[in-house]
Order: C-alpha cells, then structure tokens, then sequence
C-alpha cells in the first residue's frame, strides 16, 4: 500500500524486514473478510502464521505511527482528544489481564479483557483518529479504601505516556462521567490540557460568594448549595436548537476541589450537566466538544466490526496490545484512503465495510492478473475494471 510506504518511510529504527512485514500486514487487513487472528493472516498472505505470531511479540512504535497518519490526512488544527475504555471477550484461563470489567453493550460486569483507547477528535470529518491502546491490568483496587493501584491510576499513566505524541494544537480531553475524579482531572490538567466531562448526578456543587466581604473575620467563598433542579441562579444560554434550552454558572465542585464552569442541557425528556476545567470557555463550545466525544465509539465500531479487534489469539499482553493497536491504526489508515474520495466542503461519509470490499476486489483481481499471466495495464484501462473493483461496494 502506498499510504502505509510513505508514513512507515517517515519513522525512525524501522528495518526493512519490519517494513515489509507491516505492509503485508496492513494490505492483508484490509482485504480479508473473516476473522482476523494468525490463522487467517497467514492463509491470505504471503507470510507465515508463525511470522506473524513472532512479529507481533515486537516492539512497535504505534503512537507515533497514528501520529504521521493523522499528519497524511491533512485534518484542520485538532483541539480535542478523547480517552474512554472497551470491552473485549476472551475466553481461557491463562490470558494476561483476564479479569472482571464492564461490558457496556451487555451492561453488567463479566470476565474479559479491557482495553483503553486515546484518541483525536477531527471536526472536519466528524470522526476520531486512534493514538494509542494499552491494556487494563487486572487485578487492581475496586473501591475506595482499597489499598494499590486503581483504575483511575492506569488510566492517567496511559494518558501521561501519550500526552507528548499528541498534536500540539489539542488543548481539551473529553471524558465521559465515569472519569469525573479528583485525581485524574488534577493529573489532566497537570498534563497541560483542559478536561470536559459530563458530571455526575449526585455531584456536589456550591455557588461563589460574590457580594460584598465583612471588614473582619474570614472571607466568604461561598453562597449556598447548588440545587439543578432550581436554575434561577445560573445563566441562560440561546442556542439555536429549539428542543434544547442551555444553562452556565462557574462554581464549586466540592468533590473535585477547584471551581468548573458547568453546563446543564435540559431537553424534553431528560437533563444532562456537564463541567469543564476552562472557566472561559463558552457554554455552546463546552456542549459541541462533548458531543465529539462519541466519535470514539465509532472506532470501537469499526475496529471490532472489520479490523478484528476482538479475534486475537495471543495470550501475552504484548503480542495482544500490537494486534489492537494494528486494528486501531488499520481503521486509521481506511480513513485516510477513503477522504481524498469525498468532497472537500462535505463531511465523509465513511464505511469500513465498503472499503474492506473494494481492497478485497483489487486483491482478487491482481491475482487473476498475475496468475493467468495477463498484460496488467492493458487490464486496469478496460471500462469494466471499475465496475469489478467496485463489485458489491455499498455506494453512499
């Protein structure tokens, strides 16, 4: 693959026997529609399934990999990042990091694996560009009081290791609710980023004295609790989403110790309350990035859906975070080919599936091509090659 020629050229201490082995790996990724494990890359390539269990036991840079794609698809200044965690199933006794994690598509705990993904949000093609996946290690603490590392801890680490491999325009992490904790928004913005979350229901919030200090004594911080039922004290936003009505006031988190600017959307049927560390910014922007967010999901899609992100047959937790980061970067690569095909002044419309068919078609072609022994550019400028190597595609 051209695409994947160019970026690998830019990275350093890459051999050439790595470089030849990630373009087989990547062609063959995005061709092959059954499973994608060592079996089944090995019977639709030219190399070996042990080659392919011996290769994915090594060291890769993958951060930097999706660094230079982002790079290749010439996205707008990225502001945002996103950082949330999957679910993967496996089944065995002897996988590292086999544990209990929640499965949010079954919503219950069940034994597994799990993996956290850190990702950059692109507003241009209103998708996410995978950076890095690393493993939940199991076993850690649970609840509060527990004594170890928590969750939370690998979390922030995973964030800290990726931070430098961020472009240097991102300013905002966007996290779902279970990340509204003391520890990670400090360790965040110790990072040098701004953090957008959605708040939890329970949180406890304190208006900021702002009236006139007696002479003596200590000073006032604060006017009372906040109750989000009662937004007689917040400020009304105009929006121009008419089913929607938007309310902002800075305030004090007491759980999170330090003032946020909180956000809370009422629809018709529900509230939802958001908070970002960044006290200037406006209550309109706070709501457009959150709702970014959700393009990771997307990725989780995509990448278990088409890049076989849940069919590894590693055990090691080596062996298994190469094949989930080659997935993610397999569903970068995808994006980048299929945006020169799209309107420059439209979002794409993307679809993993009918890119797969399309690299599956060209493949099956360029063997007929080679094995009957036939005049290949003679072949390609026929009328009806276009037809064979769109076969199936599902057009948008």
């Amino acid at each position: 693959m051209t695409v994947v020629n160019q970026i690998l050229s830019r990275l350093d201490n890459i051999n050439k026997p790595q470089h030849k082995f990630l373009q087989v790996l990547f062609a063959t990724m995005l061709s092959v529609h059954s499973h994608i494990n060592f079996l089944s890359l090995g019977r639709h390539s030219a190399l070996s399934e042990r080659t392919f269990r011996r290769q994915f036991r090594g060291d890769f840079d993958f951060p930097a990999f999706n660094r230079e794609t982002i790079a290749q698809a010439n996205c707008p200044p990225l502001l945002a990042f996103a950082q949330d965690a999957s679910f993967i199933p496996k089944s065995g006794k002897h996988t590292f990091g086999l544990d209990k994690f929640w499965n949010g598509s079954h919503s219950r705990v069940e034994k597994g694996l799990e993996l956290s993904l850190i990702a950059v949000l692109d507003s241009r093609a209103a998708a996410a560009f995978a950076l890095s996946a690393a493993q939940t290690p199991p076993h850690l603490a649970r609840k509060k009081g527990e004594s170890g590392k928590t969750r939370i801890d690998f979390y922030l680490e995973h964030l800290r290791q990726t931070a430098a491999t961020l472009p240097k325009a991102v300013k905002y992490g966007i996290f779902d609710g279970f990340y509204a904790k003391q520890k990670f928004v400090q360790g965040v913005c110790q990072l040098g980023f701004h953090l957008i979350c959605r708040l939890r229901v329970d949180a406890h919030l304190k208006y900021l004295y702002r009236g006139e200090q007696k002479p003596r004594g200590a000073r006032r911080k604060y006017d009372g609790k906040v109750q989000l039922s009662d937004l007689s004290r917040f400020e009304a936003v105009p929006t121009p989403e008419r089913e929607l009505a938007l309310f902002t006031q800075i305030l004090w988190s007491v759980a999170l110790k330090r003032r946020v600017r909180v956000v809370v959307i009422k629809a018709k049927k529900r509230t939802v309350s958001l908070f970002s560390t960044d006290l200037e910014l406006a209550a309109t922007e706070i709501l457009r990035l959150y709702r970014s967010r959700f393009w990771i999901e997307f990725l989780f899609r995509d990448a278990k859906q088409s890049a076989g992100l849940s069919d590894c047959q590693a055990r090691d937790k080596k062996a298994l975070e190469f094949h989930w980061n080659a997935s993610f970067a397999c569903v970068n690569l995808a994006r980048v080919v299929a945006l020169p095909e799209k309107m420059s002044n439209h979002p794409a419309v993307f679809s993993m599936k009918s890119l797969k068919q399309r690299f599956f078609n060209e493949r099956l072609l360029q063997m007929f091509i080679s094995k009957l022994g036939l005049e290949q550019t003679t072949i390609k400028y026929q009328e009806h090659y276009e037809n064979l190597r769109n076969y199936a595609v599902i057009s948008t």
